[in-house]
């Protein structure tokens, strides 16, 4: 709403015709107040209305505590975040090294130097230690060819032969395995591909949804039950033959007596009829032996002919028995029809097929299931479980690198047998 503009007037005078309207008596209160508030300026720091828009106005970049606050209500940080946004208000100690000890004023080095080593002196350590500037620029050479070869055989070896044991059998040359240049047999189920690090599912996190953990504790105990159940199956099982076994042993030592045991394996002709009932084996006529002949002969024919139909039968469908075992073959090469993901992630490497590789069993996976009572929600509290070594180990044997052996914990001795040689007696008395 617009102010009306009005000609200046005294304040509170509506008339001059009296006393009131002289000098002593015109109100001021209006300029004692405007020098009140120009004389606390002053105090302050000086007359807002002299100074610049620098000194009166500033930008924001903390932005305003309570919409943060309310913020926060709606989009709780992690507890991980929180943890490590704690900070201390006592700065931290210098870790860097000192060459000596002063009185407390530090010196500008000239040369920069890390953990007490100058450039200069690194890099002559480091010529040394990989035979000078050259190698040291490529000390790891991927493209290039590998300098040296286990399975190659040196071209000298043959040459620096002695010829007084040219009479010996040459050393065979060392040959790679065939099954070097093979790929690796995956032990998965089907032989997939399992990947080198599977991803983790949700349910194993430290701090997990309570979805996705409940989910894999139900998965995780009903396999456990069911295991129980088949190990005392099996415990019952074992139990029934030991006590059948126990039962026929005393019910052989209560049957038998002295009598029995000392005229063991004695029967008399009464005891024994079979020879009385048994046919005598005679001697075949000349037609019986024929008629066994020509019964051979006719069945041998038989065989020979139905061969020789099943040859015919597969030379003329030799076209499309070589079309579909070439089909096959891309069928079986191609990954959808091995049931393979192309991410490498949904395989389970814990279900493995029957064929294995080597005679023992590759090692169970550790469970990696936190349980009610163990789950915490601080990063100080958490204890570290499982092994890397184990983990990576298992997936080596899984993705079939190395086969699965038993450790060796005392290896045999190689057998030596020692003689003594007459040598010493092959001497000749000089005449």
């Amino acid at each position: 709403m617009a102010t009306s503009v009005e000609a200046p007037q005294q304040y509170k005078q509506p008339s001059r015709k009296g006393k009131r309207a002289w000098r002593k008596n015109v109100d001021v209160s209006d300029v004692q107040e405007g020098l009140e508030v120009v004389r606390d300026e002053v105090i302050k720091g000086g007359i807002i209305s002299e100074k610049p828009s620098d000194a009166l106005f500033t930008l924001d970049l903390t932005g305003s505590e309570a919409i943060q606050k309310s913020y926060n209500r709606l989009h709780k940080p992690l507890k991980a975040d929180q943890i490590l946004a704690q900070r201390s208000a006592v700065p931290a100690i210098d870790s860097r090294k000192r060459s000596r000890t002063t009185d407390g004023v530090l010196e500008p080095s000239k040369r920069r130097k890390s953990n007490g080593v100058t450039r200069k002196e690194y890099e002559c350590l480091k010529s040394i230690a990989y035979g000078g500037e050259s190698i040291s620029k490529d000390v790891i050479k991927i493209d290039a060819a590998p300098d040296f070869d286990p399975w190659s055989t040196s071209p000298n070896e043959s040459d620096n032969q002695d010829p007084r044991f040219s009479y010996l059998e040459k050393p065979k040359p060392i040959r790679a395995p065939r099954t070097l240049k093979e790929a690796p047999i995956s032990l998965a189920v089907g032989a997939k591909t399992v990947p080198a690090v599977a991803k983790p599912r949700p349910g194993t996190s430290y701090n997990p949804a309570f979805q996705d953990w409940d989910q894999l504790l139900t998965e995780e105990g009903g396999k456990e039950v069911v295991a129980e159940k088949k190990r005392q199956s099996e415990a019952e099982e074992e139990k029934k033959r030991e006590d059948k076994i126990a039962a026929a042993q005393d019910e052989k030592d209560g049957v038998q007596t002295e009598d029995e045991s000392a005229w063991e394996g004695f029967e008399s002709e009464y005891e024994n009829e079979k020879w009385l009932t048994k046919r005598r084996p005679e001697r075949k006529t000349p037609a019986e032996r024929n008629k066994v002949k020509r019964r051979k002969e006719s069945e041998r024919q038989a065989a020979q002919s139905a061969e020789l139909k099943k040859r015919v039968h597969q030379a003329q469908q030799i076209r499309a028995i070589a079309k579909q075992v070439e089909a096959d073959v891309k069928a079986r090469a191609s990954p959808k029809a091995r049931g393979e993901d192309l991410t490498l992630q949904e395989v389970d490497d814990r279900i493995l097929r029957r064929r294995k590789l080597g005679k023992t069993t590759v090692p169970e996976r550790l469970l990696e299931l936190v349980l009610p009572e163990e789950l915490q929600d601080s990063l100080r509290l958490l204890k570290p479980e499982g092994s890397l070594l184990k983990d990576r180990f298992r997936s080596i044997l899984v993705r079939g690198k190395i086969e699965t052996r038993n450790p060796i914990q005392q290896p045999k001795k190689a057998r030596r047998t020692y003689t003594e040689k007459w040598t010493y007696k092959d001497f000749r008395i000089a005449a």
